[in-house]
Order: C-alpha cells, then structure tokens, then sequence
C-alpha cells in the first residue's frame, strides 16, 4: 500500500486509493532503459480523495478527462529521471498539483462594454485601412 498524498490540511489521496506501477521507460539512458523499470505509474481512484468538494471533484475529471482509464482511475506518469524513487516523488507531486489546482474556483467572468476610446480606436484603425485599400486601387494606365 503506498503512502498517503496529503494534498492540503483537509484534503488527502489515501494510500488505498492509489496503485503504484513501474514500467521500462523509453528515451535517453543507452542501455540501461531495457533493463531498469525506471518509470512510474500511479492509478488513483478520484472518488476516494477525502476532503475534497463535488465542484472541485467535477473540475478535477473534467481536467484530468484524457488520463482516465477504462475503470474511472486517474493515471499519473513520471519518467523525467533515471531513478525510480524520484519519478514516484515527482508522480506525487504532479498529482497533488492537480488536485490544489482543482480546488481553486475559477471566477465569473462578467460582461463589459467596450469604453468609448476603444470604440475610438477601432473605428480609426478601420479607416487607415479602408484608405490605404483605396489608394492601392488607383486608374490602372
């Protein structure tokens, strides 16, 4: 069973809810990379996060939408480095990442007008325009 991923004071990844795989990683390492299972895959289980709000939970697997398996489980993969050890540090950290970021509610955008300088202005960029088209069709002699 893995450590738990303490995420914030109230909000964690329980070890029950993640499942941890090394496989062969491809890229740079010559031959070690056919013989050490350096990269790391975490599978995580997104409805047993404890602590964590339904909305932050629907941005989470909206966000997270292209990393689910067939069974619903979060993937999280790391193979930035050679070492086991830290791509599973780094895997953790990804994670928690994304999980803090879905704990942040986006804001409500709220409709403007546009101000009458910019009115202004896009109306003057509109006629530099329509002239400098004008002048390039001149009498052809």
């Amino acid at each position: 069973m893995a450590d738990p991923i303490h995420v914030t004071a109230s909000v964690r990844i329980p070890g029950e809810a993640i499942r941890f795989k090394a496989v062969r990683a491809g890229g740079a390492g010559g031959q070690n990379v056919n013989k050490v299972s350096s990269k790391v895959e975490l599978r995580i289980d997104l409805g047993a996060i404890e602590g964590l709000p339904e909305d932050a939970l629907i941005r989470l697997r909206l966000a997270q939408r292209n990393r689910l398996d067939a069974d619903g489980l979060w993937i999280v993969v790391s193979d930035r480095t050679r070492d086991q050890l830290k791509n599973l540090e780094d895997a953790r950290e990804k994670a928690a990442a994304a999980v803090r970021a879905a704990l942040v509610r986006p804001l409500a955008r709220h409709a403007t007008r546009p101000t009458r300088a910019s009115k202004e202005r896009r109306l003057e960029s509109k006629k530099r325009a329509s002239e400098l088209k004008r002048r390039r069709s001149g009498p052809l002699e």
